[in-house]
């Protein structure tokens, strides 16, 4: 804005140019001062947006929730795949079930599940604590409510609970374990690509996809699936007992609807969290005790996972084993 104004500039010369061309000064001020204004009502209401956002972050996704107050239903819900670095971890869970558990309030616990499986270790962990809880608190119930799927690793846990109860279309089952992985042997004889792999120790490099496999690998392989299996199978059983049907094919890694799992006795009944809460445990107010992670847990065990993955695979190139 320029204050160099001539007459001309003003009104051509006109009487009280003067004073115009002031109220024109004076007006552009006022409108560089209103806009200044504005945008500084615009970045403090940004900052505080940014502020209250960091504030819901730690409030809400640390897991902190509000006291339960009196008689209630304690949720816990495990969703997607079964492994250390996604939520549905062992440690997570674990923690959940037993908060949920050593509160004075809780009338019963139901665990919702809606998971395709994945890691036998973490799914067996939390089998464990299961059942260690129920041992330590006899008089609380716990009660697996299933949506979607649970199927492998997740009705490995749910086999701990007291009573399943699923959906009629609920997808439940897929009792077995496999391990999966490429083999790229073929293709690179085609485009005359040579492997070389150097190893200290004879099976060191165990199912390189690179490399081809031979009968004594997939013999250890097997070996192994098997018994992981075997405790897949008997965790199951000593979880559902006599309530098993006699059915050939139960542990052979088939699924079945919902309706059929009540008929062969991998399931109890039907119904969601609320008729489990409203009917059953007879407390129809839920407290969610699920753990939500917060920004910097989730970094963490991303960066934990990576390096945990890159540990391993350094280790065994393999396949990963899963229960899905």
């Amino acid at each position: 804005m320029s204050d160099n104004l001539t007459p001309d500039d003003a009104g051509g010369g006109k009487p009280g140019w003067e004073r115009e061309a002031l109220e024109r000064i004076a007006m552009a001020a006022i409108t560089e001062q209103r806009s200044a204004r504005r945008w500084k009502i615009f970045f403090r209401f940004a900052f505080l947006a940014v502020l209250v956002l960091l504030a819901w972050s730690i409030l809400d996704l640390s897991g902190a929730r509000v006291d339960s107050g009196g008689r209630h239903t304690a949720l816990v819900t495990l969703s997607g795949e079964i492994s250390a670095d996604t939520p549905a971890n062992a440690d997570d869970i674990n923690s959940a079930l037993d908060s949920a558990f050593d509160d004075d309030g809780t009338a019963g616990v139901i665990l919702h599940i809606d998971s395709p499986g994945g890691s036998p270790v973490q799914a067996g962990i939390i089998n464990d604590e299961i059942r260690r809880l129920r041992a330590k608190y006899p008089a609380i119930p716990l009660y697996v409510v299933v949506g979607d799927m649970c199927a492998s690793g997740g009705y490995y846990i749910a086999a701990a609970a007291d009573k399943i109860y699923v959906n009629k279309a609920s997808i439940v089952g897929s009792i077995g374990v496999l391990m999966d992985g490429f083999g790229f042997t073929g293709l690179m004889d085609k485009l005359g690509v040579q492997r070389r792999l150097r190893t200290s120790g004879e099976n060191k490099g165990f199912y390189d996809p690179f490399s081809p496999n031979t009968p004594k690998m997939d013999a250890h392989a097997q070996e192994m699936l098997d018994q992981i299996h075997q405790q897949f199978i008997d965790a199951v059983k000593a979880g559902r007992g006599k309530r098993l049907k006699n059915e050939p094919d139960l542990f052979s890694g088939l699924f079945w609807t919902g309706q059929k799992s009540v008929e062969l006795g991998l399931a109890d009944g039907f119904g969601d969290s609320d008729y489990v809460a409203r009917e059953i445990i007879k407390a129809r107010d839920i407290v969610d005790y699920t753990v939500k992670q917060g920004i910097t847990d989730r970094v963490a065990k991303r960066f934990g996972a990576s390096v945990g993955s890159a540990a391993v695979h350094s280790l065994i190139s393999g396949g990963k084993v899963s229960v899905r």
